[in-house]
């Protein structure tokens, strides 16, 4: 029976976190519990479910992820990797590698996670052995990278809808492979470009994935990949990456990859964001008629980095006196506790969020009732469907007819299920507010009348312009407005 290893190693690091990641903030799964994720709608899931498809035998090894955050500890990443090479040479013999990675893992003292562990694998199975790895399109790639691998899947959209599918892709490559007797091969091309976070639902976004869909279109090109990359880091391969697997032609795949690189680079004004500030924000939702108006406060956006403890738009939301408005959610475990503690019916003084920093806004001291307390153990509803999301102890508070949302956790909102938790129907709401960028655009992008982007200060914030580069080695789009692009 035919053997596929899975196993990776899922983060996206800002490096303007001040602070490391360390082992225990990641959620480490062994064995089994990597086999429970098989009906999910992630990455190791779709891989999953296609082995099962085609009868191959699933050796699970080690996955571990962690909530965007700082640069990853040494020894953290260090332990993973010997524990995921130890795994796969006690599982010899293996006839393929399924690799579950993120794109923008950076390790004190080494700015290519997946480069580095990439190419460990491959030392180890040798030349003979597929290998195939599914990524977020939100990767800083390189061409180390690349090299070890196969073929390289990122996913396509934002929100990432289709995890699930690209790992089935994965699987059904290495299959080919193993039948067909061929090599792919991979080839990254480099745009000197910064994307802010776009989604590919509509606008510039939509129509870019569109092109890039039809140029794999052509029977020996496996995939085409669009990096959108990740802004919030500073290391020298930043910016924005096509990956093109073909069939063995690397002449091939790097003409498809110049030529999608160029177009994104003709058209890279389209991709600028006009930000508001939380105040401009809250007055448009407040003047519109298409409800419920959401508010996505992009740049406190956990999904990058930020602490979720962010009071700008809050803050802004209080001043306006909204009439009727739910917000889910801030993330401030002590007011939480506190709320636990209360129980529901009380009313209490809280300092509410603010906690991590000055950028992302002051506490808030109000008074609140306790309406609602829930454990936070959710499942996904949208993007990766059927997956857990564990936000700790939650809590509804209502100050002055806004109900504020509370957990302990960080994370991004992804959909209604933290509203649902504290019986909020966002439904029955003229504005509903958010902390996401793009992710929960899978979750309300149906159910909202308009969208309304804030964008106050934050380690997100859509002005990546504003951010310090020390690595980079050579200009960058919109840093420097002369900044080139050229095929190499």
């Amino acid at each position: 029976m035919t053997r596929v290893v899975i196993a990776g190693i899922r983060h996206e690091t800002n490096t303007y976190c001040r602070d490391t990641t360390p082992a225990s903030a990641f959620h480490q799964r062994r064995g089994a519990a990597i086999l429970r994720e098989r009906d999910t709608d992630s990455a190791a899931g779709g891989a999953m479910r296609a082995c099962e498809r085609l009868g191959f035998e699933v050796v699970p090894v080690l996955i571990v992820d962690a909530q965007p955050s700082g640069t990853i500890q040494s020894e953290a990443y260090d332990a993973f990797k010997q524990e995921i090479l130890a795994g796969i040479a006690a599982a010899r013999p293996v006839d393929g590698v399924f690799l579950d990675l993120h794109g923008a893992g950076v390790v004190e003292h080494l700015e290519d996670l997946e480069g580095d562990l990439a190419t460990a694998v491959r030392d180890l199975v040798g030349e003979a052995v597929p290998i195939a790895a599914v990524f977020d399109l939100h990767g800083n790639v390189t061409q180390t990278m690349a090299d070890a691998l196969d073929g390289v899947f990122a996913c396509h959209h934002y929100p990432h809808v289709d995890f699930h599918e690209r790992g089935d892709e994965a699987i059904r490559l290495i299959d080919a492979m193993l039948r067909e007797n061929f090599r792919p091969v991979v080839h990254v091309e480099t745009v000197p470009m910064l994307l802010p976070t776009t989604t590919t639902i509509l606008g510039k976004g939509k129509a870019m994935l569109g092109e890039m869909l039809e140029a794999e279109l052509p029977d020996d090109v496996i995939d085409v990949s669009w990096f959108h990359g990740f802004p919030y880091t500073d290391i020298a391969h930043v910016g924005c990456h096509v990956a093109v697997t073909t069939r063995g032609d690397r002449e091939r795949a790097r003409a498809v990859g110049q030529g999608a690189a160029e177009s994104l680079w003709r058209q890279r004004d389209a991709f600028r964001a006009h930000s508001l500030s939380a105040e401009e924000a809250v007055e448009r939702a407040r003047n519109s008629t298409e409800h419920p108006v959401v508010i996505n406060e992009t740049s406190d956006n956990c999904g990058g980095g930020t602490p979720g403890d962010g009071t700008h738009l809050l803050r802004a939301m209080l001043e306006a006196r909204l009439e009727k408005a739910c917000f889910a959610f801030l993330v401030d475990p002590e007011v939480a506790r506190q709320a636990h503690d209360a129980g529901v019916g009380s009313t209490l003084d809280v300092r509410l969020g603010g906690k991590t920093d000055d950028l992302h806004g002051a506490p808030l001291e109000l008074t609140a009732y306790v309406k609602a307390l829930h454990d936070g153990r959710l499942k996904m509803l949208a993007m990766v469907k059927g997956a857990s999301l564990h936000l700790g102890p939650m809590a509804r508070l209502v100050v002055d007819g806004i109900d504020i949302v509370v957990a302990s956790n960080r994370s991004q909102t992804f959909d209604i299920g933290p509203f649902l938790a504290v019986g909020i129907d966002v439904t029955t709401y003229p504005i509903v507010a958010l902390k996401s960028s793009n992710h929960f655009r899978a979750g309300f992008q149906d159910l909202a009348g308009t969208i309304v982007t804030a964008d106050p200060p934050g380690l997100t914030t859509h002005r990546i312009e504003t951010f310090e580069r020390r690595r980079a080695p050579e200009p960058l789009w919109p840093v420097d407005p002369a900044a080139e692009y050229e095929s190499r």
